[in-house]
């Protein structure tokens, strides 16, 4: 009888990795999507540590330096009574991070339950919905949220919500499409088929597979979300002063720009960092978690 050999440990076979291992192996070897990464979390520690990390208060005036150019005390200058505009950038990006991440939050539980309703039931309840998502989808996204700010009433609370619910009809259409692929799989058949009621297939089955376009679509959704709060405060609709935020900066500073132009450079440059770091995450997301890909 012959004897069996023992396998050395360098020679035994690791167990598969995981899905989403081999995502963030793929992420990790997109350098652009790491940098997005990294912007996005320089971001949010300035939010997080922003009462540490502000070299002054933002609403705080001074009448004898007003508008003065960058210096040793104001790197960034100062705006038109005073404040520094560094403090003032440094907690405005709460309010933009705060109004991209509770405006996608509000769309993805308002669009993923009507989306998944619409792709797993279908017939007439498929058929409103979708209707009804068209109808929405027809106006422009930046024109119904400031419709529905103005009607609510200028104040950050009310422009999340107003960002939140006009990009709810984009995961609406997204999970419907994404649950149309996936409720047909041999999977789904073999769920139903042992006698699983239709909610824990969705819930089970169906949810966690249509979760990778979500996160995709939810990062890229967040930059927009940015530059649609940037838009309200900008015109009035959004953060008010003198709370910091980007967009009213750049209200602001539109009327100095040619004598204090780095009153509008620094808010600019902030919203344009942001907005970048974001899609590059998200374009990295897209491909790390795309299962094609190798």
């Amino acid at each position: 009888m012959a004897a069996v050999l023992p396998v050395p440990a360098s020679e035994a076979v690791a167990p598969p990795a995981g899905p989403w291992r081999r995502a963030w192996r793929r992420l990790v070897r997109r350098r652009a999507a790491l940098l997005g990464l990294a912007i996005v979390i320089g971001f949010i520690l300035l939010a997080l540590f922003a009462p540490w990390v502000a070299p002054q208060d933002p609403i705080a005036t001074s009448w004898s330096a007003i508008r003065q150019a960058p210096s040793a005390e104001h790197w960034f200058g100062t705006d038109e009574i005073g404040r520094d505009v560094l403090s003032r950038v440094i907690w405005g990006t709460r309010a933009s991070l705060l109004a991209g991440v509770v405006s996608v939050s509000i769309s993805l539980l308002i669009g993923v339950p009507i989306g998944m309703a619409a792709g797993f039931l279908g017939g007439w309840v498929d058929g409103v919905i979708s209707r009804i998502t068209d109808a929405f989808l027809a106006c422009p996204f930046l024109i119904l949220a400031i419709a529905l700010a103005a009607f609510l009433g200028p104040s950050l609370t009310n422009a999340m919500v107003a960002i939140g619910v006009s990009a709810a009809p984009i995961f609406v259409r997204l999970t419907r499409g994404q649950v149309l692929g996936v409720k047909v799989e041999d999977y789904v058949e073999a769920a139903r088929a042992v006698g699983n009621p239709p909610w824990r297939i969705a819930l089970r089955h169906i949810l966690p597979n249509i979760t990778a376009p979500l996160m995709v679509q939810a990062t890229l959704a967040i930059a927009a979300a940015v530059i649609a709060e940037a838009s309200l405060s900008f015109l009035g609709l959004g953060q008010q002063p003198p709370a910091p935020s980007w967009g009213s900066m750049l209200n602001t500073a539109k009327n100095f720009i040619d004598n204090a132009p780095w009153m509008a450079v620094w808010p600019g440059v902030s919203i344009f960092l942001l907005v970048l770091s974001f899609n590059l995450l998200g374009d990295g997301l897209r491909d790390a978690l795309d299962p094609r890909q190798r």
